[in-house]
């Protein structure tokens, strides 16, 4: 088994629900188990900002798919979600994004697939919730903790849990 970091956002429907059940379809606890998962956060648009906040989460999993059979899986269930990558608008509104942002120590680089995620460090929706679950996690040679340092966290509010739900393993 391999351990990979992946990230999760939306501004559409009810997020946070869409949250748990693409979460309990990318976990089927066999090919991908899930270790930890952070709270939600709202977030401010990121690239195009004349739509709703964002709701994102990160989750580290251990696979045994590899990078792109576990990228595929990922946008398969964001298909199941209603995402539809053709139509839509870069960074523009969603229902469901995954990104895998780092699958162990893997540097890969194709048109499909760049790992470590080319944009991590530049993402305070990304790392304000990896830092929550995994701070030590080194990736590309920097901490979390360290790179969360360096990025504009202005806006990104971490959520209560909701009734019901465990916001972290």
């Amino acid at each position: 088994m391999t351990d990979a970091v992946m990230a999760l956002g939306g501004n559409v429907g009810d997020v946070r629900s869409t949250f748990d059940l693409a979460i309990s379809a990318l976990c089927d606890g066999v090919e991908v188990q899930l270790q930890a998962r952070s709270s939600d956060y709202q977030t401010p648009p990121w690239g195009v900002h004349d739509q709703p906040p964002f709701i994102n989460c990160a989750i580290v999993v251990e696979t045994t798919l590899t990078p792109s059979d576990l990228l595929t899986r990922s946008q398969a269930i964001e298909q199941q979600f209603g995402r539809d990558r053709e139509q839509e608008r870069r960074w523009g509104p969603r229902t469901l994004d995954i990104d895998l942002i780092a699958y162990d120590d893997v540097t890969i680089s194709t048109p499909l697939l760049i790992l470590p995620h080319p944009r991590l460090f530049e993402r305070g929706f990304v790392l304000a919730p990896l830092a929550e679950i995994s701070p030590e996690r080194r990736i590309a040679g920097i901490s979390v903790k360290d790179a969360v340092r360096q990025v504009d966290l202005a806006g990104i509010t971490k959520l209560p849990p909701r009734d019901g739900t465990t916001a972290a393993l």
